[in-house]
């Protein structure tokens, strides 16, 4: 009987990591439209750009991967705005 307890939680967990890895983040270079001004200007970025840096993240990789957005997020001021935000920028 108590193995059956355990198996179940078991069951459990693993649906609830697997929930965690379908929710996932969706890459979408719009969600860093709040970063614009900071990486085309020199204004600090704003709470919400540094939010959307965190979880585009993953997906940075992919964008420098594209032609046209490596331009937009290959620069200077991207990094220095991922280094604000204290994103490390990835090696890819």
């Amino acid at each position: 009987m108590k193995a059956a307890y355990i198996v179940v939680f078991l069951l459990v967990l693993l649906a609830a990591e697997q929930a965690e890895i379908a929710e996932g983040v969706t890459c979408k270079p719009t969600e860093l439209s709040s970063c614009v001004s900071a990486i085309t200007s020199s204004t600090p970025p704003s709470k919400l750009c540094c939010s959307k840096i965190r979880e585009q993240k993953p997906c940075l990789c992919q964008y420098l991967k594209n032609p046209k957005l490596k331009k937009f997020v290959n620069t200077p001021n991207a990094r220095k705005v991922a280094q604000t935000c204290g994103t490390p920028f990835p090696r890819c």
